[in-house]
């Protein structure tokens, strides 16, 4: 089960509305959820809504659940071998009262697991919770099982015996954590997905509503967002969106707005240490007179950023961390050697780009933009003379771009891609317009050269910020002269990203997920944006398709029911569609990769479309659990492919019937040349059917009927049909019934004839 979870405001915090019965009881008679992972990036609220649902237990909102326990990631440091499960729970878990009597408390907890809920947060990435998840020693699980009271354990021994239901076995967890590194273990055992959404443009309004709570000062934050269309998309994250605020109520004093991640978090660096600095001269007038000079000095020098402690900002410390790391490579005795380790994609051992934590990431592109950032700004932030720091800049200036020039984009990964014009943003954008040098220029243009005309970033989650880079990147390309084809399936993109997308007029092809396309289509006529709507469509592509899921099938098939009638309503576009869905009459390929489980749920939805791609020339159903009813009605649909040209049935359950009823069709398809039956149930009577239509079957050039259940009778009458079959390149019936003597003979006779 997959859940989406969104938040609301409530004055300056992120509050999450009631749903604890979504969240761990069962819908619709189904089982109660025992093992739930929630996922969300960083600020997004994953600690907000654990605090809340710690807050609906403690008013009795949560009654399936008599203890409610908190472990923290970050308590995996305590390596000491020195606790029990007892300690673990009552001692170390966040937010746990002082127990009068432990032992009484233990006692119940080991009486009834199911009446407990334990709760794992600070874990930034899931490969944290693999690692717990590796198999235990034996003789550790024995001692566990034993004496959990014994106090003999590290906290890490602790966390993976519950993880892996050794202890407690039949408590609720739920993991929360980062959607990053691989994770196959932990969602094998998961029977419940969360995943944290960030603020619709509505939240995002409400919030500001919630935060200034004076009625001009919201009208003039109001008005400056809207007018600066980067910080509005930042305000996704509901941190970011704290931190938006936080330079919006000194937007009457401000010059200009930041346009980037790293111009937000600058100026609110800049804001804190304004703060610390009043607080030091406070400080510093309060001393008596006979205290030096130097000490006064050292006192305002300690709000220099080399002194600024990043945790003591109360709002997203860890973007401001790595802004304030980013700051500890200016020094000059940082060599340019080391400076260059620091920038993003670094090749690994065997000549890979390493995957970087977030944290890493986000210093690495403040680096960057900090680089091309106004002077005048960095120079208040260091004790770095005019000159040195000058010196400094465009030297690593140099290495930066000549860092970025050596990339070669084809070899980038999308999600590296995306890093790389994220990194170019931010310098190109960090500084206003008479502070833009020529560096920053200059790595723009290259980006705008060298970026991939067939842009992916399938599989890649794409937030609103991420649309807005790439869309910049594009129109810098656009800029060079040059047109872009883009790849978003599977990129959760959302639909007001998917119309900026569609809006442009260099995208001249866009991939995306079917049912999103098509509520955009649908968005734009109801607001009578035909022109708009007409570009949406031409641009859409969809080949060559490959279904993965039984939903890819069910919008494919609404897809096809809009070119088949010409129409999204009653209404206008009829005269858009009048010559049908571009998209649909360019599919050419169409694999359905199912499998046996779920392929037999979608291939009554498949036989319903199919009729409705004419010009459809592979189709691919391999290992779909097709048998002979299901052939039958594939026969049906064939008869209205006449543009096919391959047909792969390999390994399924494809009888005689099957094989019957299917070449009555496939003898009249004038274009398929390549038809593979291999590994299914045929035996002598299918192949002779077979036999029987092969010199009709003017085109095909390659058949393969390996390991069926023919024997020497089968093949023999294949052999002698082909014979007549003037055209046909390759015929591959080999399997173990099949006495060597006989395949060898006919081998002899026709060398179109293989074994494999």
């Amino acid at each position: 089960m997959h859940v989406l979870v969104y938040l609301t405001c409530e004055t300056h915090d992120c509050y999450i509305l009631s749903f604890s019965t979504q969240i761990f009881g069962g819908s619709n008679g189904d089982k109660d959820k025992r093992y739930i992972l929630l996922l969300g990036n960083a600020g997004m609220g994953k600690t907000s809504l654990i605090k809340k649902l710690c807050l609906d237990w403690s008013r009795d909102c949560l009654p399936q659940f008599d203890f409610v326990f908190l472990l923290d990631g970050k308590q995996l440091s305590l390596t000491e071998p020195i606790f029990s499960l007892q300690t673990l729970l009552l001692n170390l878990s966040s937010y746990a009262p002082s127990c009068m009597d432990p032992e009484a408390v233990f006692t119940q907890i080991l009486a009834a697991p199911k009446r407990v809920l334990i709760i794992f947060d600070g874990f930034n990435e899931l490969r944290e919770y693999e690692m717990l998840l590796q198999t235990q020693e034996k003789d550790l699980v024995t001692s566990l099982l034993k004496d959990s009271k014994a106090q003999t354990f590290a906290v890490k021994q602790l966390y993976s015996a519950i993880l892996q239901r050794v202890l407690l076995p039949g408590c609720t967890l739920l993991l929360s954590t980062r959607p990053r590194g691989s994770a196959l273990q932990v969602l094998r055992r998961t029977d419940s997905l969360l995943e944290m959404c960030g603020f619709t443009s509505t939240n995002v309004e409400t919030y500001l509503t919630q935060y200034f709570t004076d009625p001009a000062l919201r009208a003039s934050a109001l008005d400056c967002l809207k007018s600066s269309s980067y910080l509005r998309l930042l305000c996704w994250n509901p941190g970011l969106c704290r931190l938006v605020c936080l330079v919006l109520e000194q937007c009457a004093s401000l010059e200009v707005l930041p346009r980037t991640l790293t111009g937000l978090c600058h100026q609110v660096l800049c804001l804190k240490m304004e703060k610390e600095r009043k607080n030091a001269c406070a400080e510093a007038q309060t001393q008596t007179p006979g205290q030096s000079v130097q000490d006064k000095t050292q006192i305002l020098n300690s709000c220099q950023v080399k002194n600024l402690n990043p945790v003591s900002f109360s709002v997203h410390w860890r973007l401001c961390n790595s802004l304030t790391n980013s700051h500890f490579l200016f020094p000059r005795t940082v060599t340019d050697r080391t400076f260059l380790q620091t920038l993003p994609f670094q090749l690994g051992a065997k000549g890979r780009r390493r995957p970087q934590r977030e944290e890493l990431e986000l210093t690495q592109r403040f680096v960057v933009g900090l680089l091309f950032h106004n002077r005048t700004e960095l120079q208040r932030l260091h004790l770095h003379s005019e000159r040195t720091l000058r010196d400094v800049v465009v030297s690593k200036q140099a290495s930066v771009i000549k860092h970025l020039e050596d990339l070669s984009y084809s070899d980038l990964s999308p999600s590296q891609v995306l890093e790389a014009c994220h990194c170019v943003y931010e310098a190109s954008h960090t500084s206003d317009e008479s502070s833009r040098n020529s560096g920053s220029t200059q790595l723009v243009t290259h980006l705008a050269v060298n970026l991939p005309e067939f842009l992916t970033f399938q599989g890649v989650p794409l937030s609103p910020p991420d649309v807005f880079t790439v869309q910049n990147a594009v129109e810098r390309g656009g800029a060079e002269g040059r047109s872009f084809c883009l790849d978003l399936e599977n990129s959760l993109i959302q639909i007001c990203g998917l119309r900026c997308k569609k809006n442009n007029p260099l995208c001249v092809s866009l991939r995306a997920c079917i049912a999103d396309v098509v509520a955009l289509w649908e968005q734009l006529e109801q607001a009578g944006e035909t022109g708009l709507l007409q570009g949406a469509v031409s641009t859409f592509k969809i080949h060559p398709l490959r279904a993965t899921q039984v939903c890819h099938i069910e919008h494919l098939e609404k897809l096809v029911k809009i070119h088949v009638h010409k129409r999204l309503s009653n209404s206008q576009s009829e005269s858009i569609l009048a010559e049908g869905v571009p998209a649909v009459k360019q599919l050419h390929k169409l694999e359905f990769e199912l499998g046996p489980e779920k392929g037999p749920l979608a291939l009554p939805k498949l036989w319903e479309l199919l009729p409705g791609l004419p010009n459809l020339q592979h189709l691919d159903l391999e290992n779909c659990k097709i048998g002979d009813r299901e052939a039958e009605n594939l026969a049906n649909a064939l008869t209205s492919l006449c543009s096919l040209e391959k047909l792969n049935l390999s390994q399924n359950c494809i009888g005689d019937q099957g094989v019957k009823k299917l070449t009555a069709t496939l003898k009249d398809l004038p274009k398929l040349h390549c038809l593979s039956l291999y590994s299914n149930v045929i035996s002598d009577e299918g192949a002779e059917s077979l036999a029987a239509v092969l010199p009709q079957m003017a085109s095909l050039t390659d058949l393969d009927v390996s390991y069926n259940k023919l024997t020497d009778v089968g093949v023999e009458s294949l052999g002698a049909s082909l014979r007549n079959c003037n055209e046909m390149k390759t015929l591959r019936m080999w399997n173990q019934c099949i006495p060597y003597g006989v395949f060898e003979r006919l081998q002899h006779q026709d060398s179109r004839i293989l074994l494999n």
